[in-house]
């Protein structure tokens, strides 16, 4: 019997939060895990790190046009685990999946979460899975690590039914991550620099203009620093700031783009185990690339 790729994702969910009733108490630090277990710390060995994000960008908005546009909406849906090997926290292993869900034609954004495949309307699919490894690179600093991964495409085209659904790329991903608690504790600041090298044919078209092989993106590399900025009112409340740019490079493809984008969000301890955030960007600037917002929602459970 074939079961949907969103039923498999709401199983997911379900044994994600299932997992926080039975989950033991562990011996981290004081304070909740939003606030002693940033993305540039590390878990320990028999530790599990899982994080289901949830990002979905609408644009009506690009730098290819003036004015409005028809609404584009491009849903991610993506679910990270990992686990702690060694004694010292200085290496997790786990594997990152993608889902994507896409819909244009100046349809409504959260259309977007039927999951449907509708010629020219409507394209959605498991899209890339890819093994990962984080490591503290230096013994003497250990908020900062390194997150390396390997992305497989699993899709055929990029695009389906005539919508683009993503990138058939092999993705080579470094994700540089530091922060800093202020002493008084009720202030942190997070930098993250995401390096990621796609490999593999360039776009190929056919004499009526539609791609019919390779990616835009191939021979190319994306730098995207980020900077974070959160004020926790509690320790198990945070609120946050945030500024980030992303370059794309040409190496070789013909094609260059960048963009900025700000905006802010909210994390919250709903038990020891398990917290939820909110995040909101604006797209304020760009080259080659649509003027968007992003809508995100994530869990994250560390047992």
């Amino acid at each position: 019997m074939k079961i949907k790729t969103t039923n498999l994702w709401l199983l997911a969910a379900f044994v994600l939060t299932l997992c926080t009733v039975q989950a033991q108490e562990d011996n981290e630090e004081e304070g909740s895990v939003i606030q002693t277990l940033t993305p540039s710390k590390l878990i320990g060995k028999g530790q599990y790190d899982i994080k289901w994000f949830n990002n979905l960008y609408t644009q009506t908005e690009s730098t290819f046009s003036d004015g409005r546009e028809a609404r584009q909406t491009f849903f991610t849906s993506t679910l990270e685990a990992y686990t702690g090997v060694g004694n010292n926290k200085k290496w997790n292993v786990g594997v990152i999946l993608e889902l994507r869900s896409n819909v244009i034609r100046d349809k409504w954004p959260l259309e977007a979460l039927r999951f449907q495949n509708i010629e020219g309307e409507r394209a959605s699919g498991l899209t890339a899975f890819a093994p990962s490894v984080k490591f503290v690179p230096f013994k003497s600093i250990n908020n900062f690590s390194i997150q390396s991964s390997v992305f497989i495409p699993l899709v055929k085209d990029e695009v389906k039914d005539g919508v683009f659904l993503a990138q058939k790329s092999f993705r080579i991903q470094n994700r540089f991550f530091y922060d800093y608690t202020f002493p008084s504790k009720d202030w942190q600041i997070f930098a993250e620099l995401n390096s990621e090298f796609s490999l593999g044919k360039d776009a190929e078209f056919n004499n009526d203009g539609v791609q019919v092989d390779g990616s835009f993106a191939n021979n190319s590399l994306n730098l995207t620093p980020g900077i974070f900025l959160s004020y926790f009112p509690s320790s198990k409340f945070t609120i946050l700031a945030l500024a980030q740019h992303s370059q794309r490079i040409d190496l070789g493809n013909n094609f260059e783009q960048d963009f900025t984008a700000l905006g802010g969000g909210l994390k919250y301890q709903l038990t020891k185990e398990l917290n939820v955030e909110t995040l909101y960007t604006n797209f304020v600037r760009g080259n080659n690339t649509g003027l968007g917002e992003t809508f995100n929602l994530g869990l994250r459970l560390v047992l």
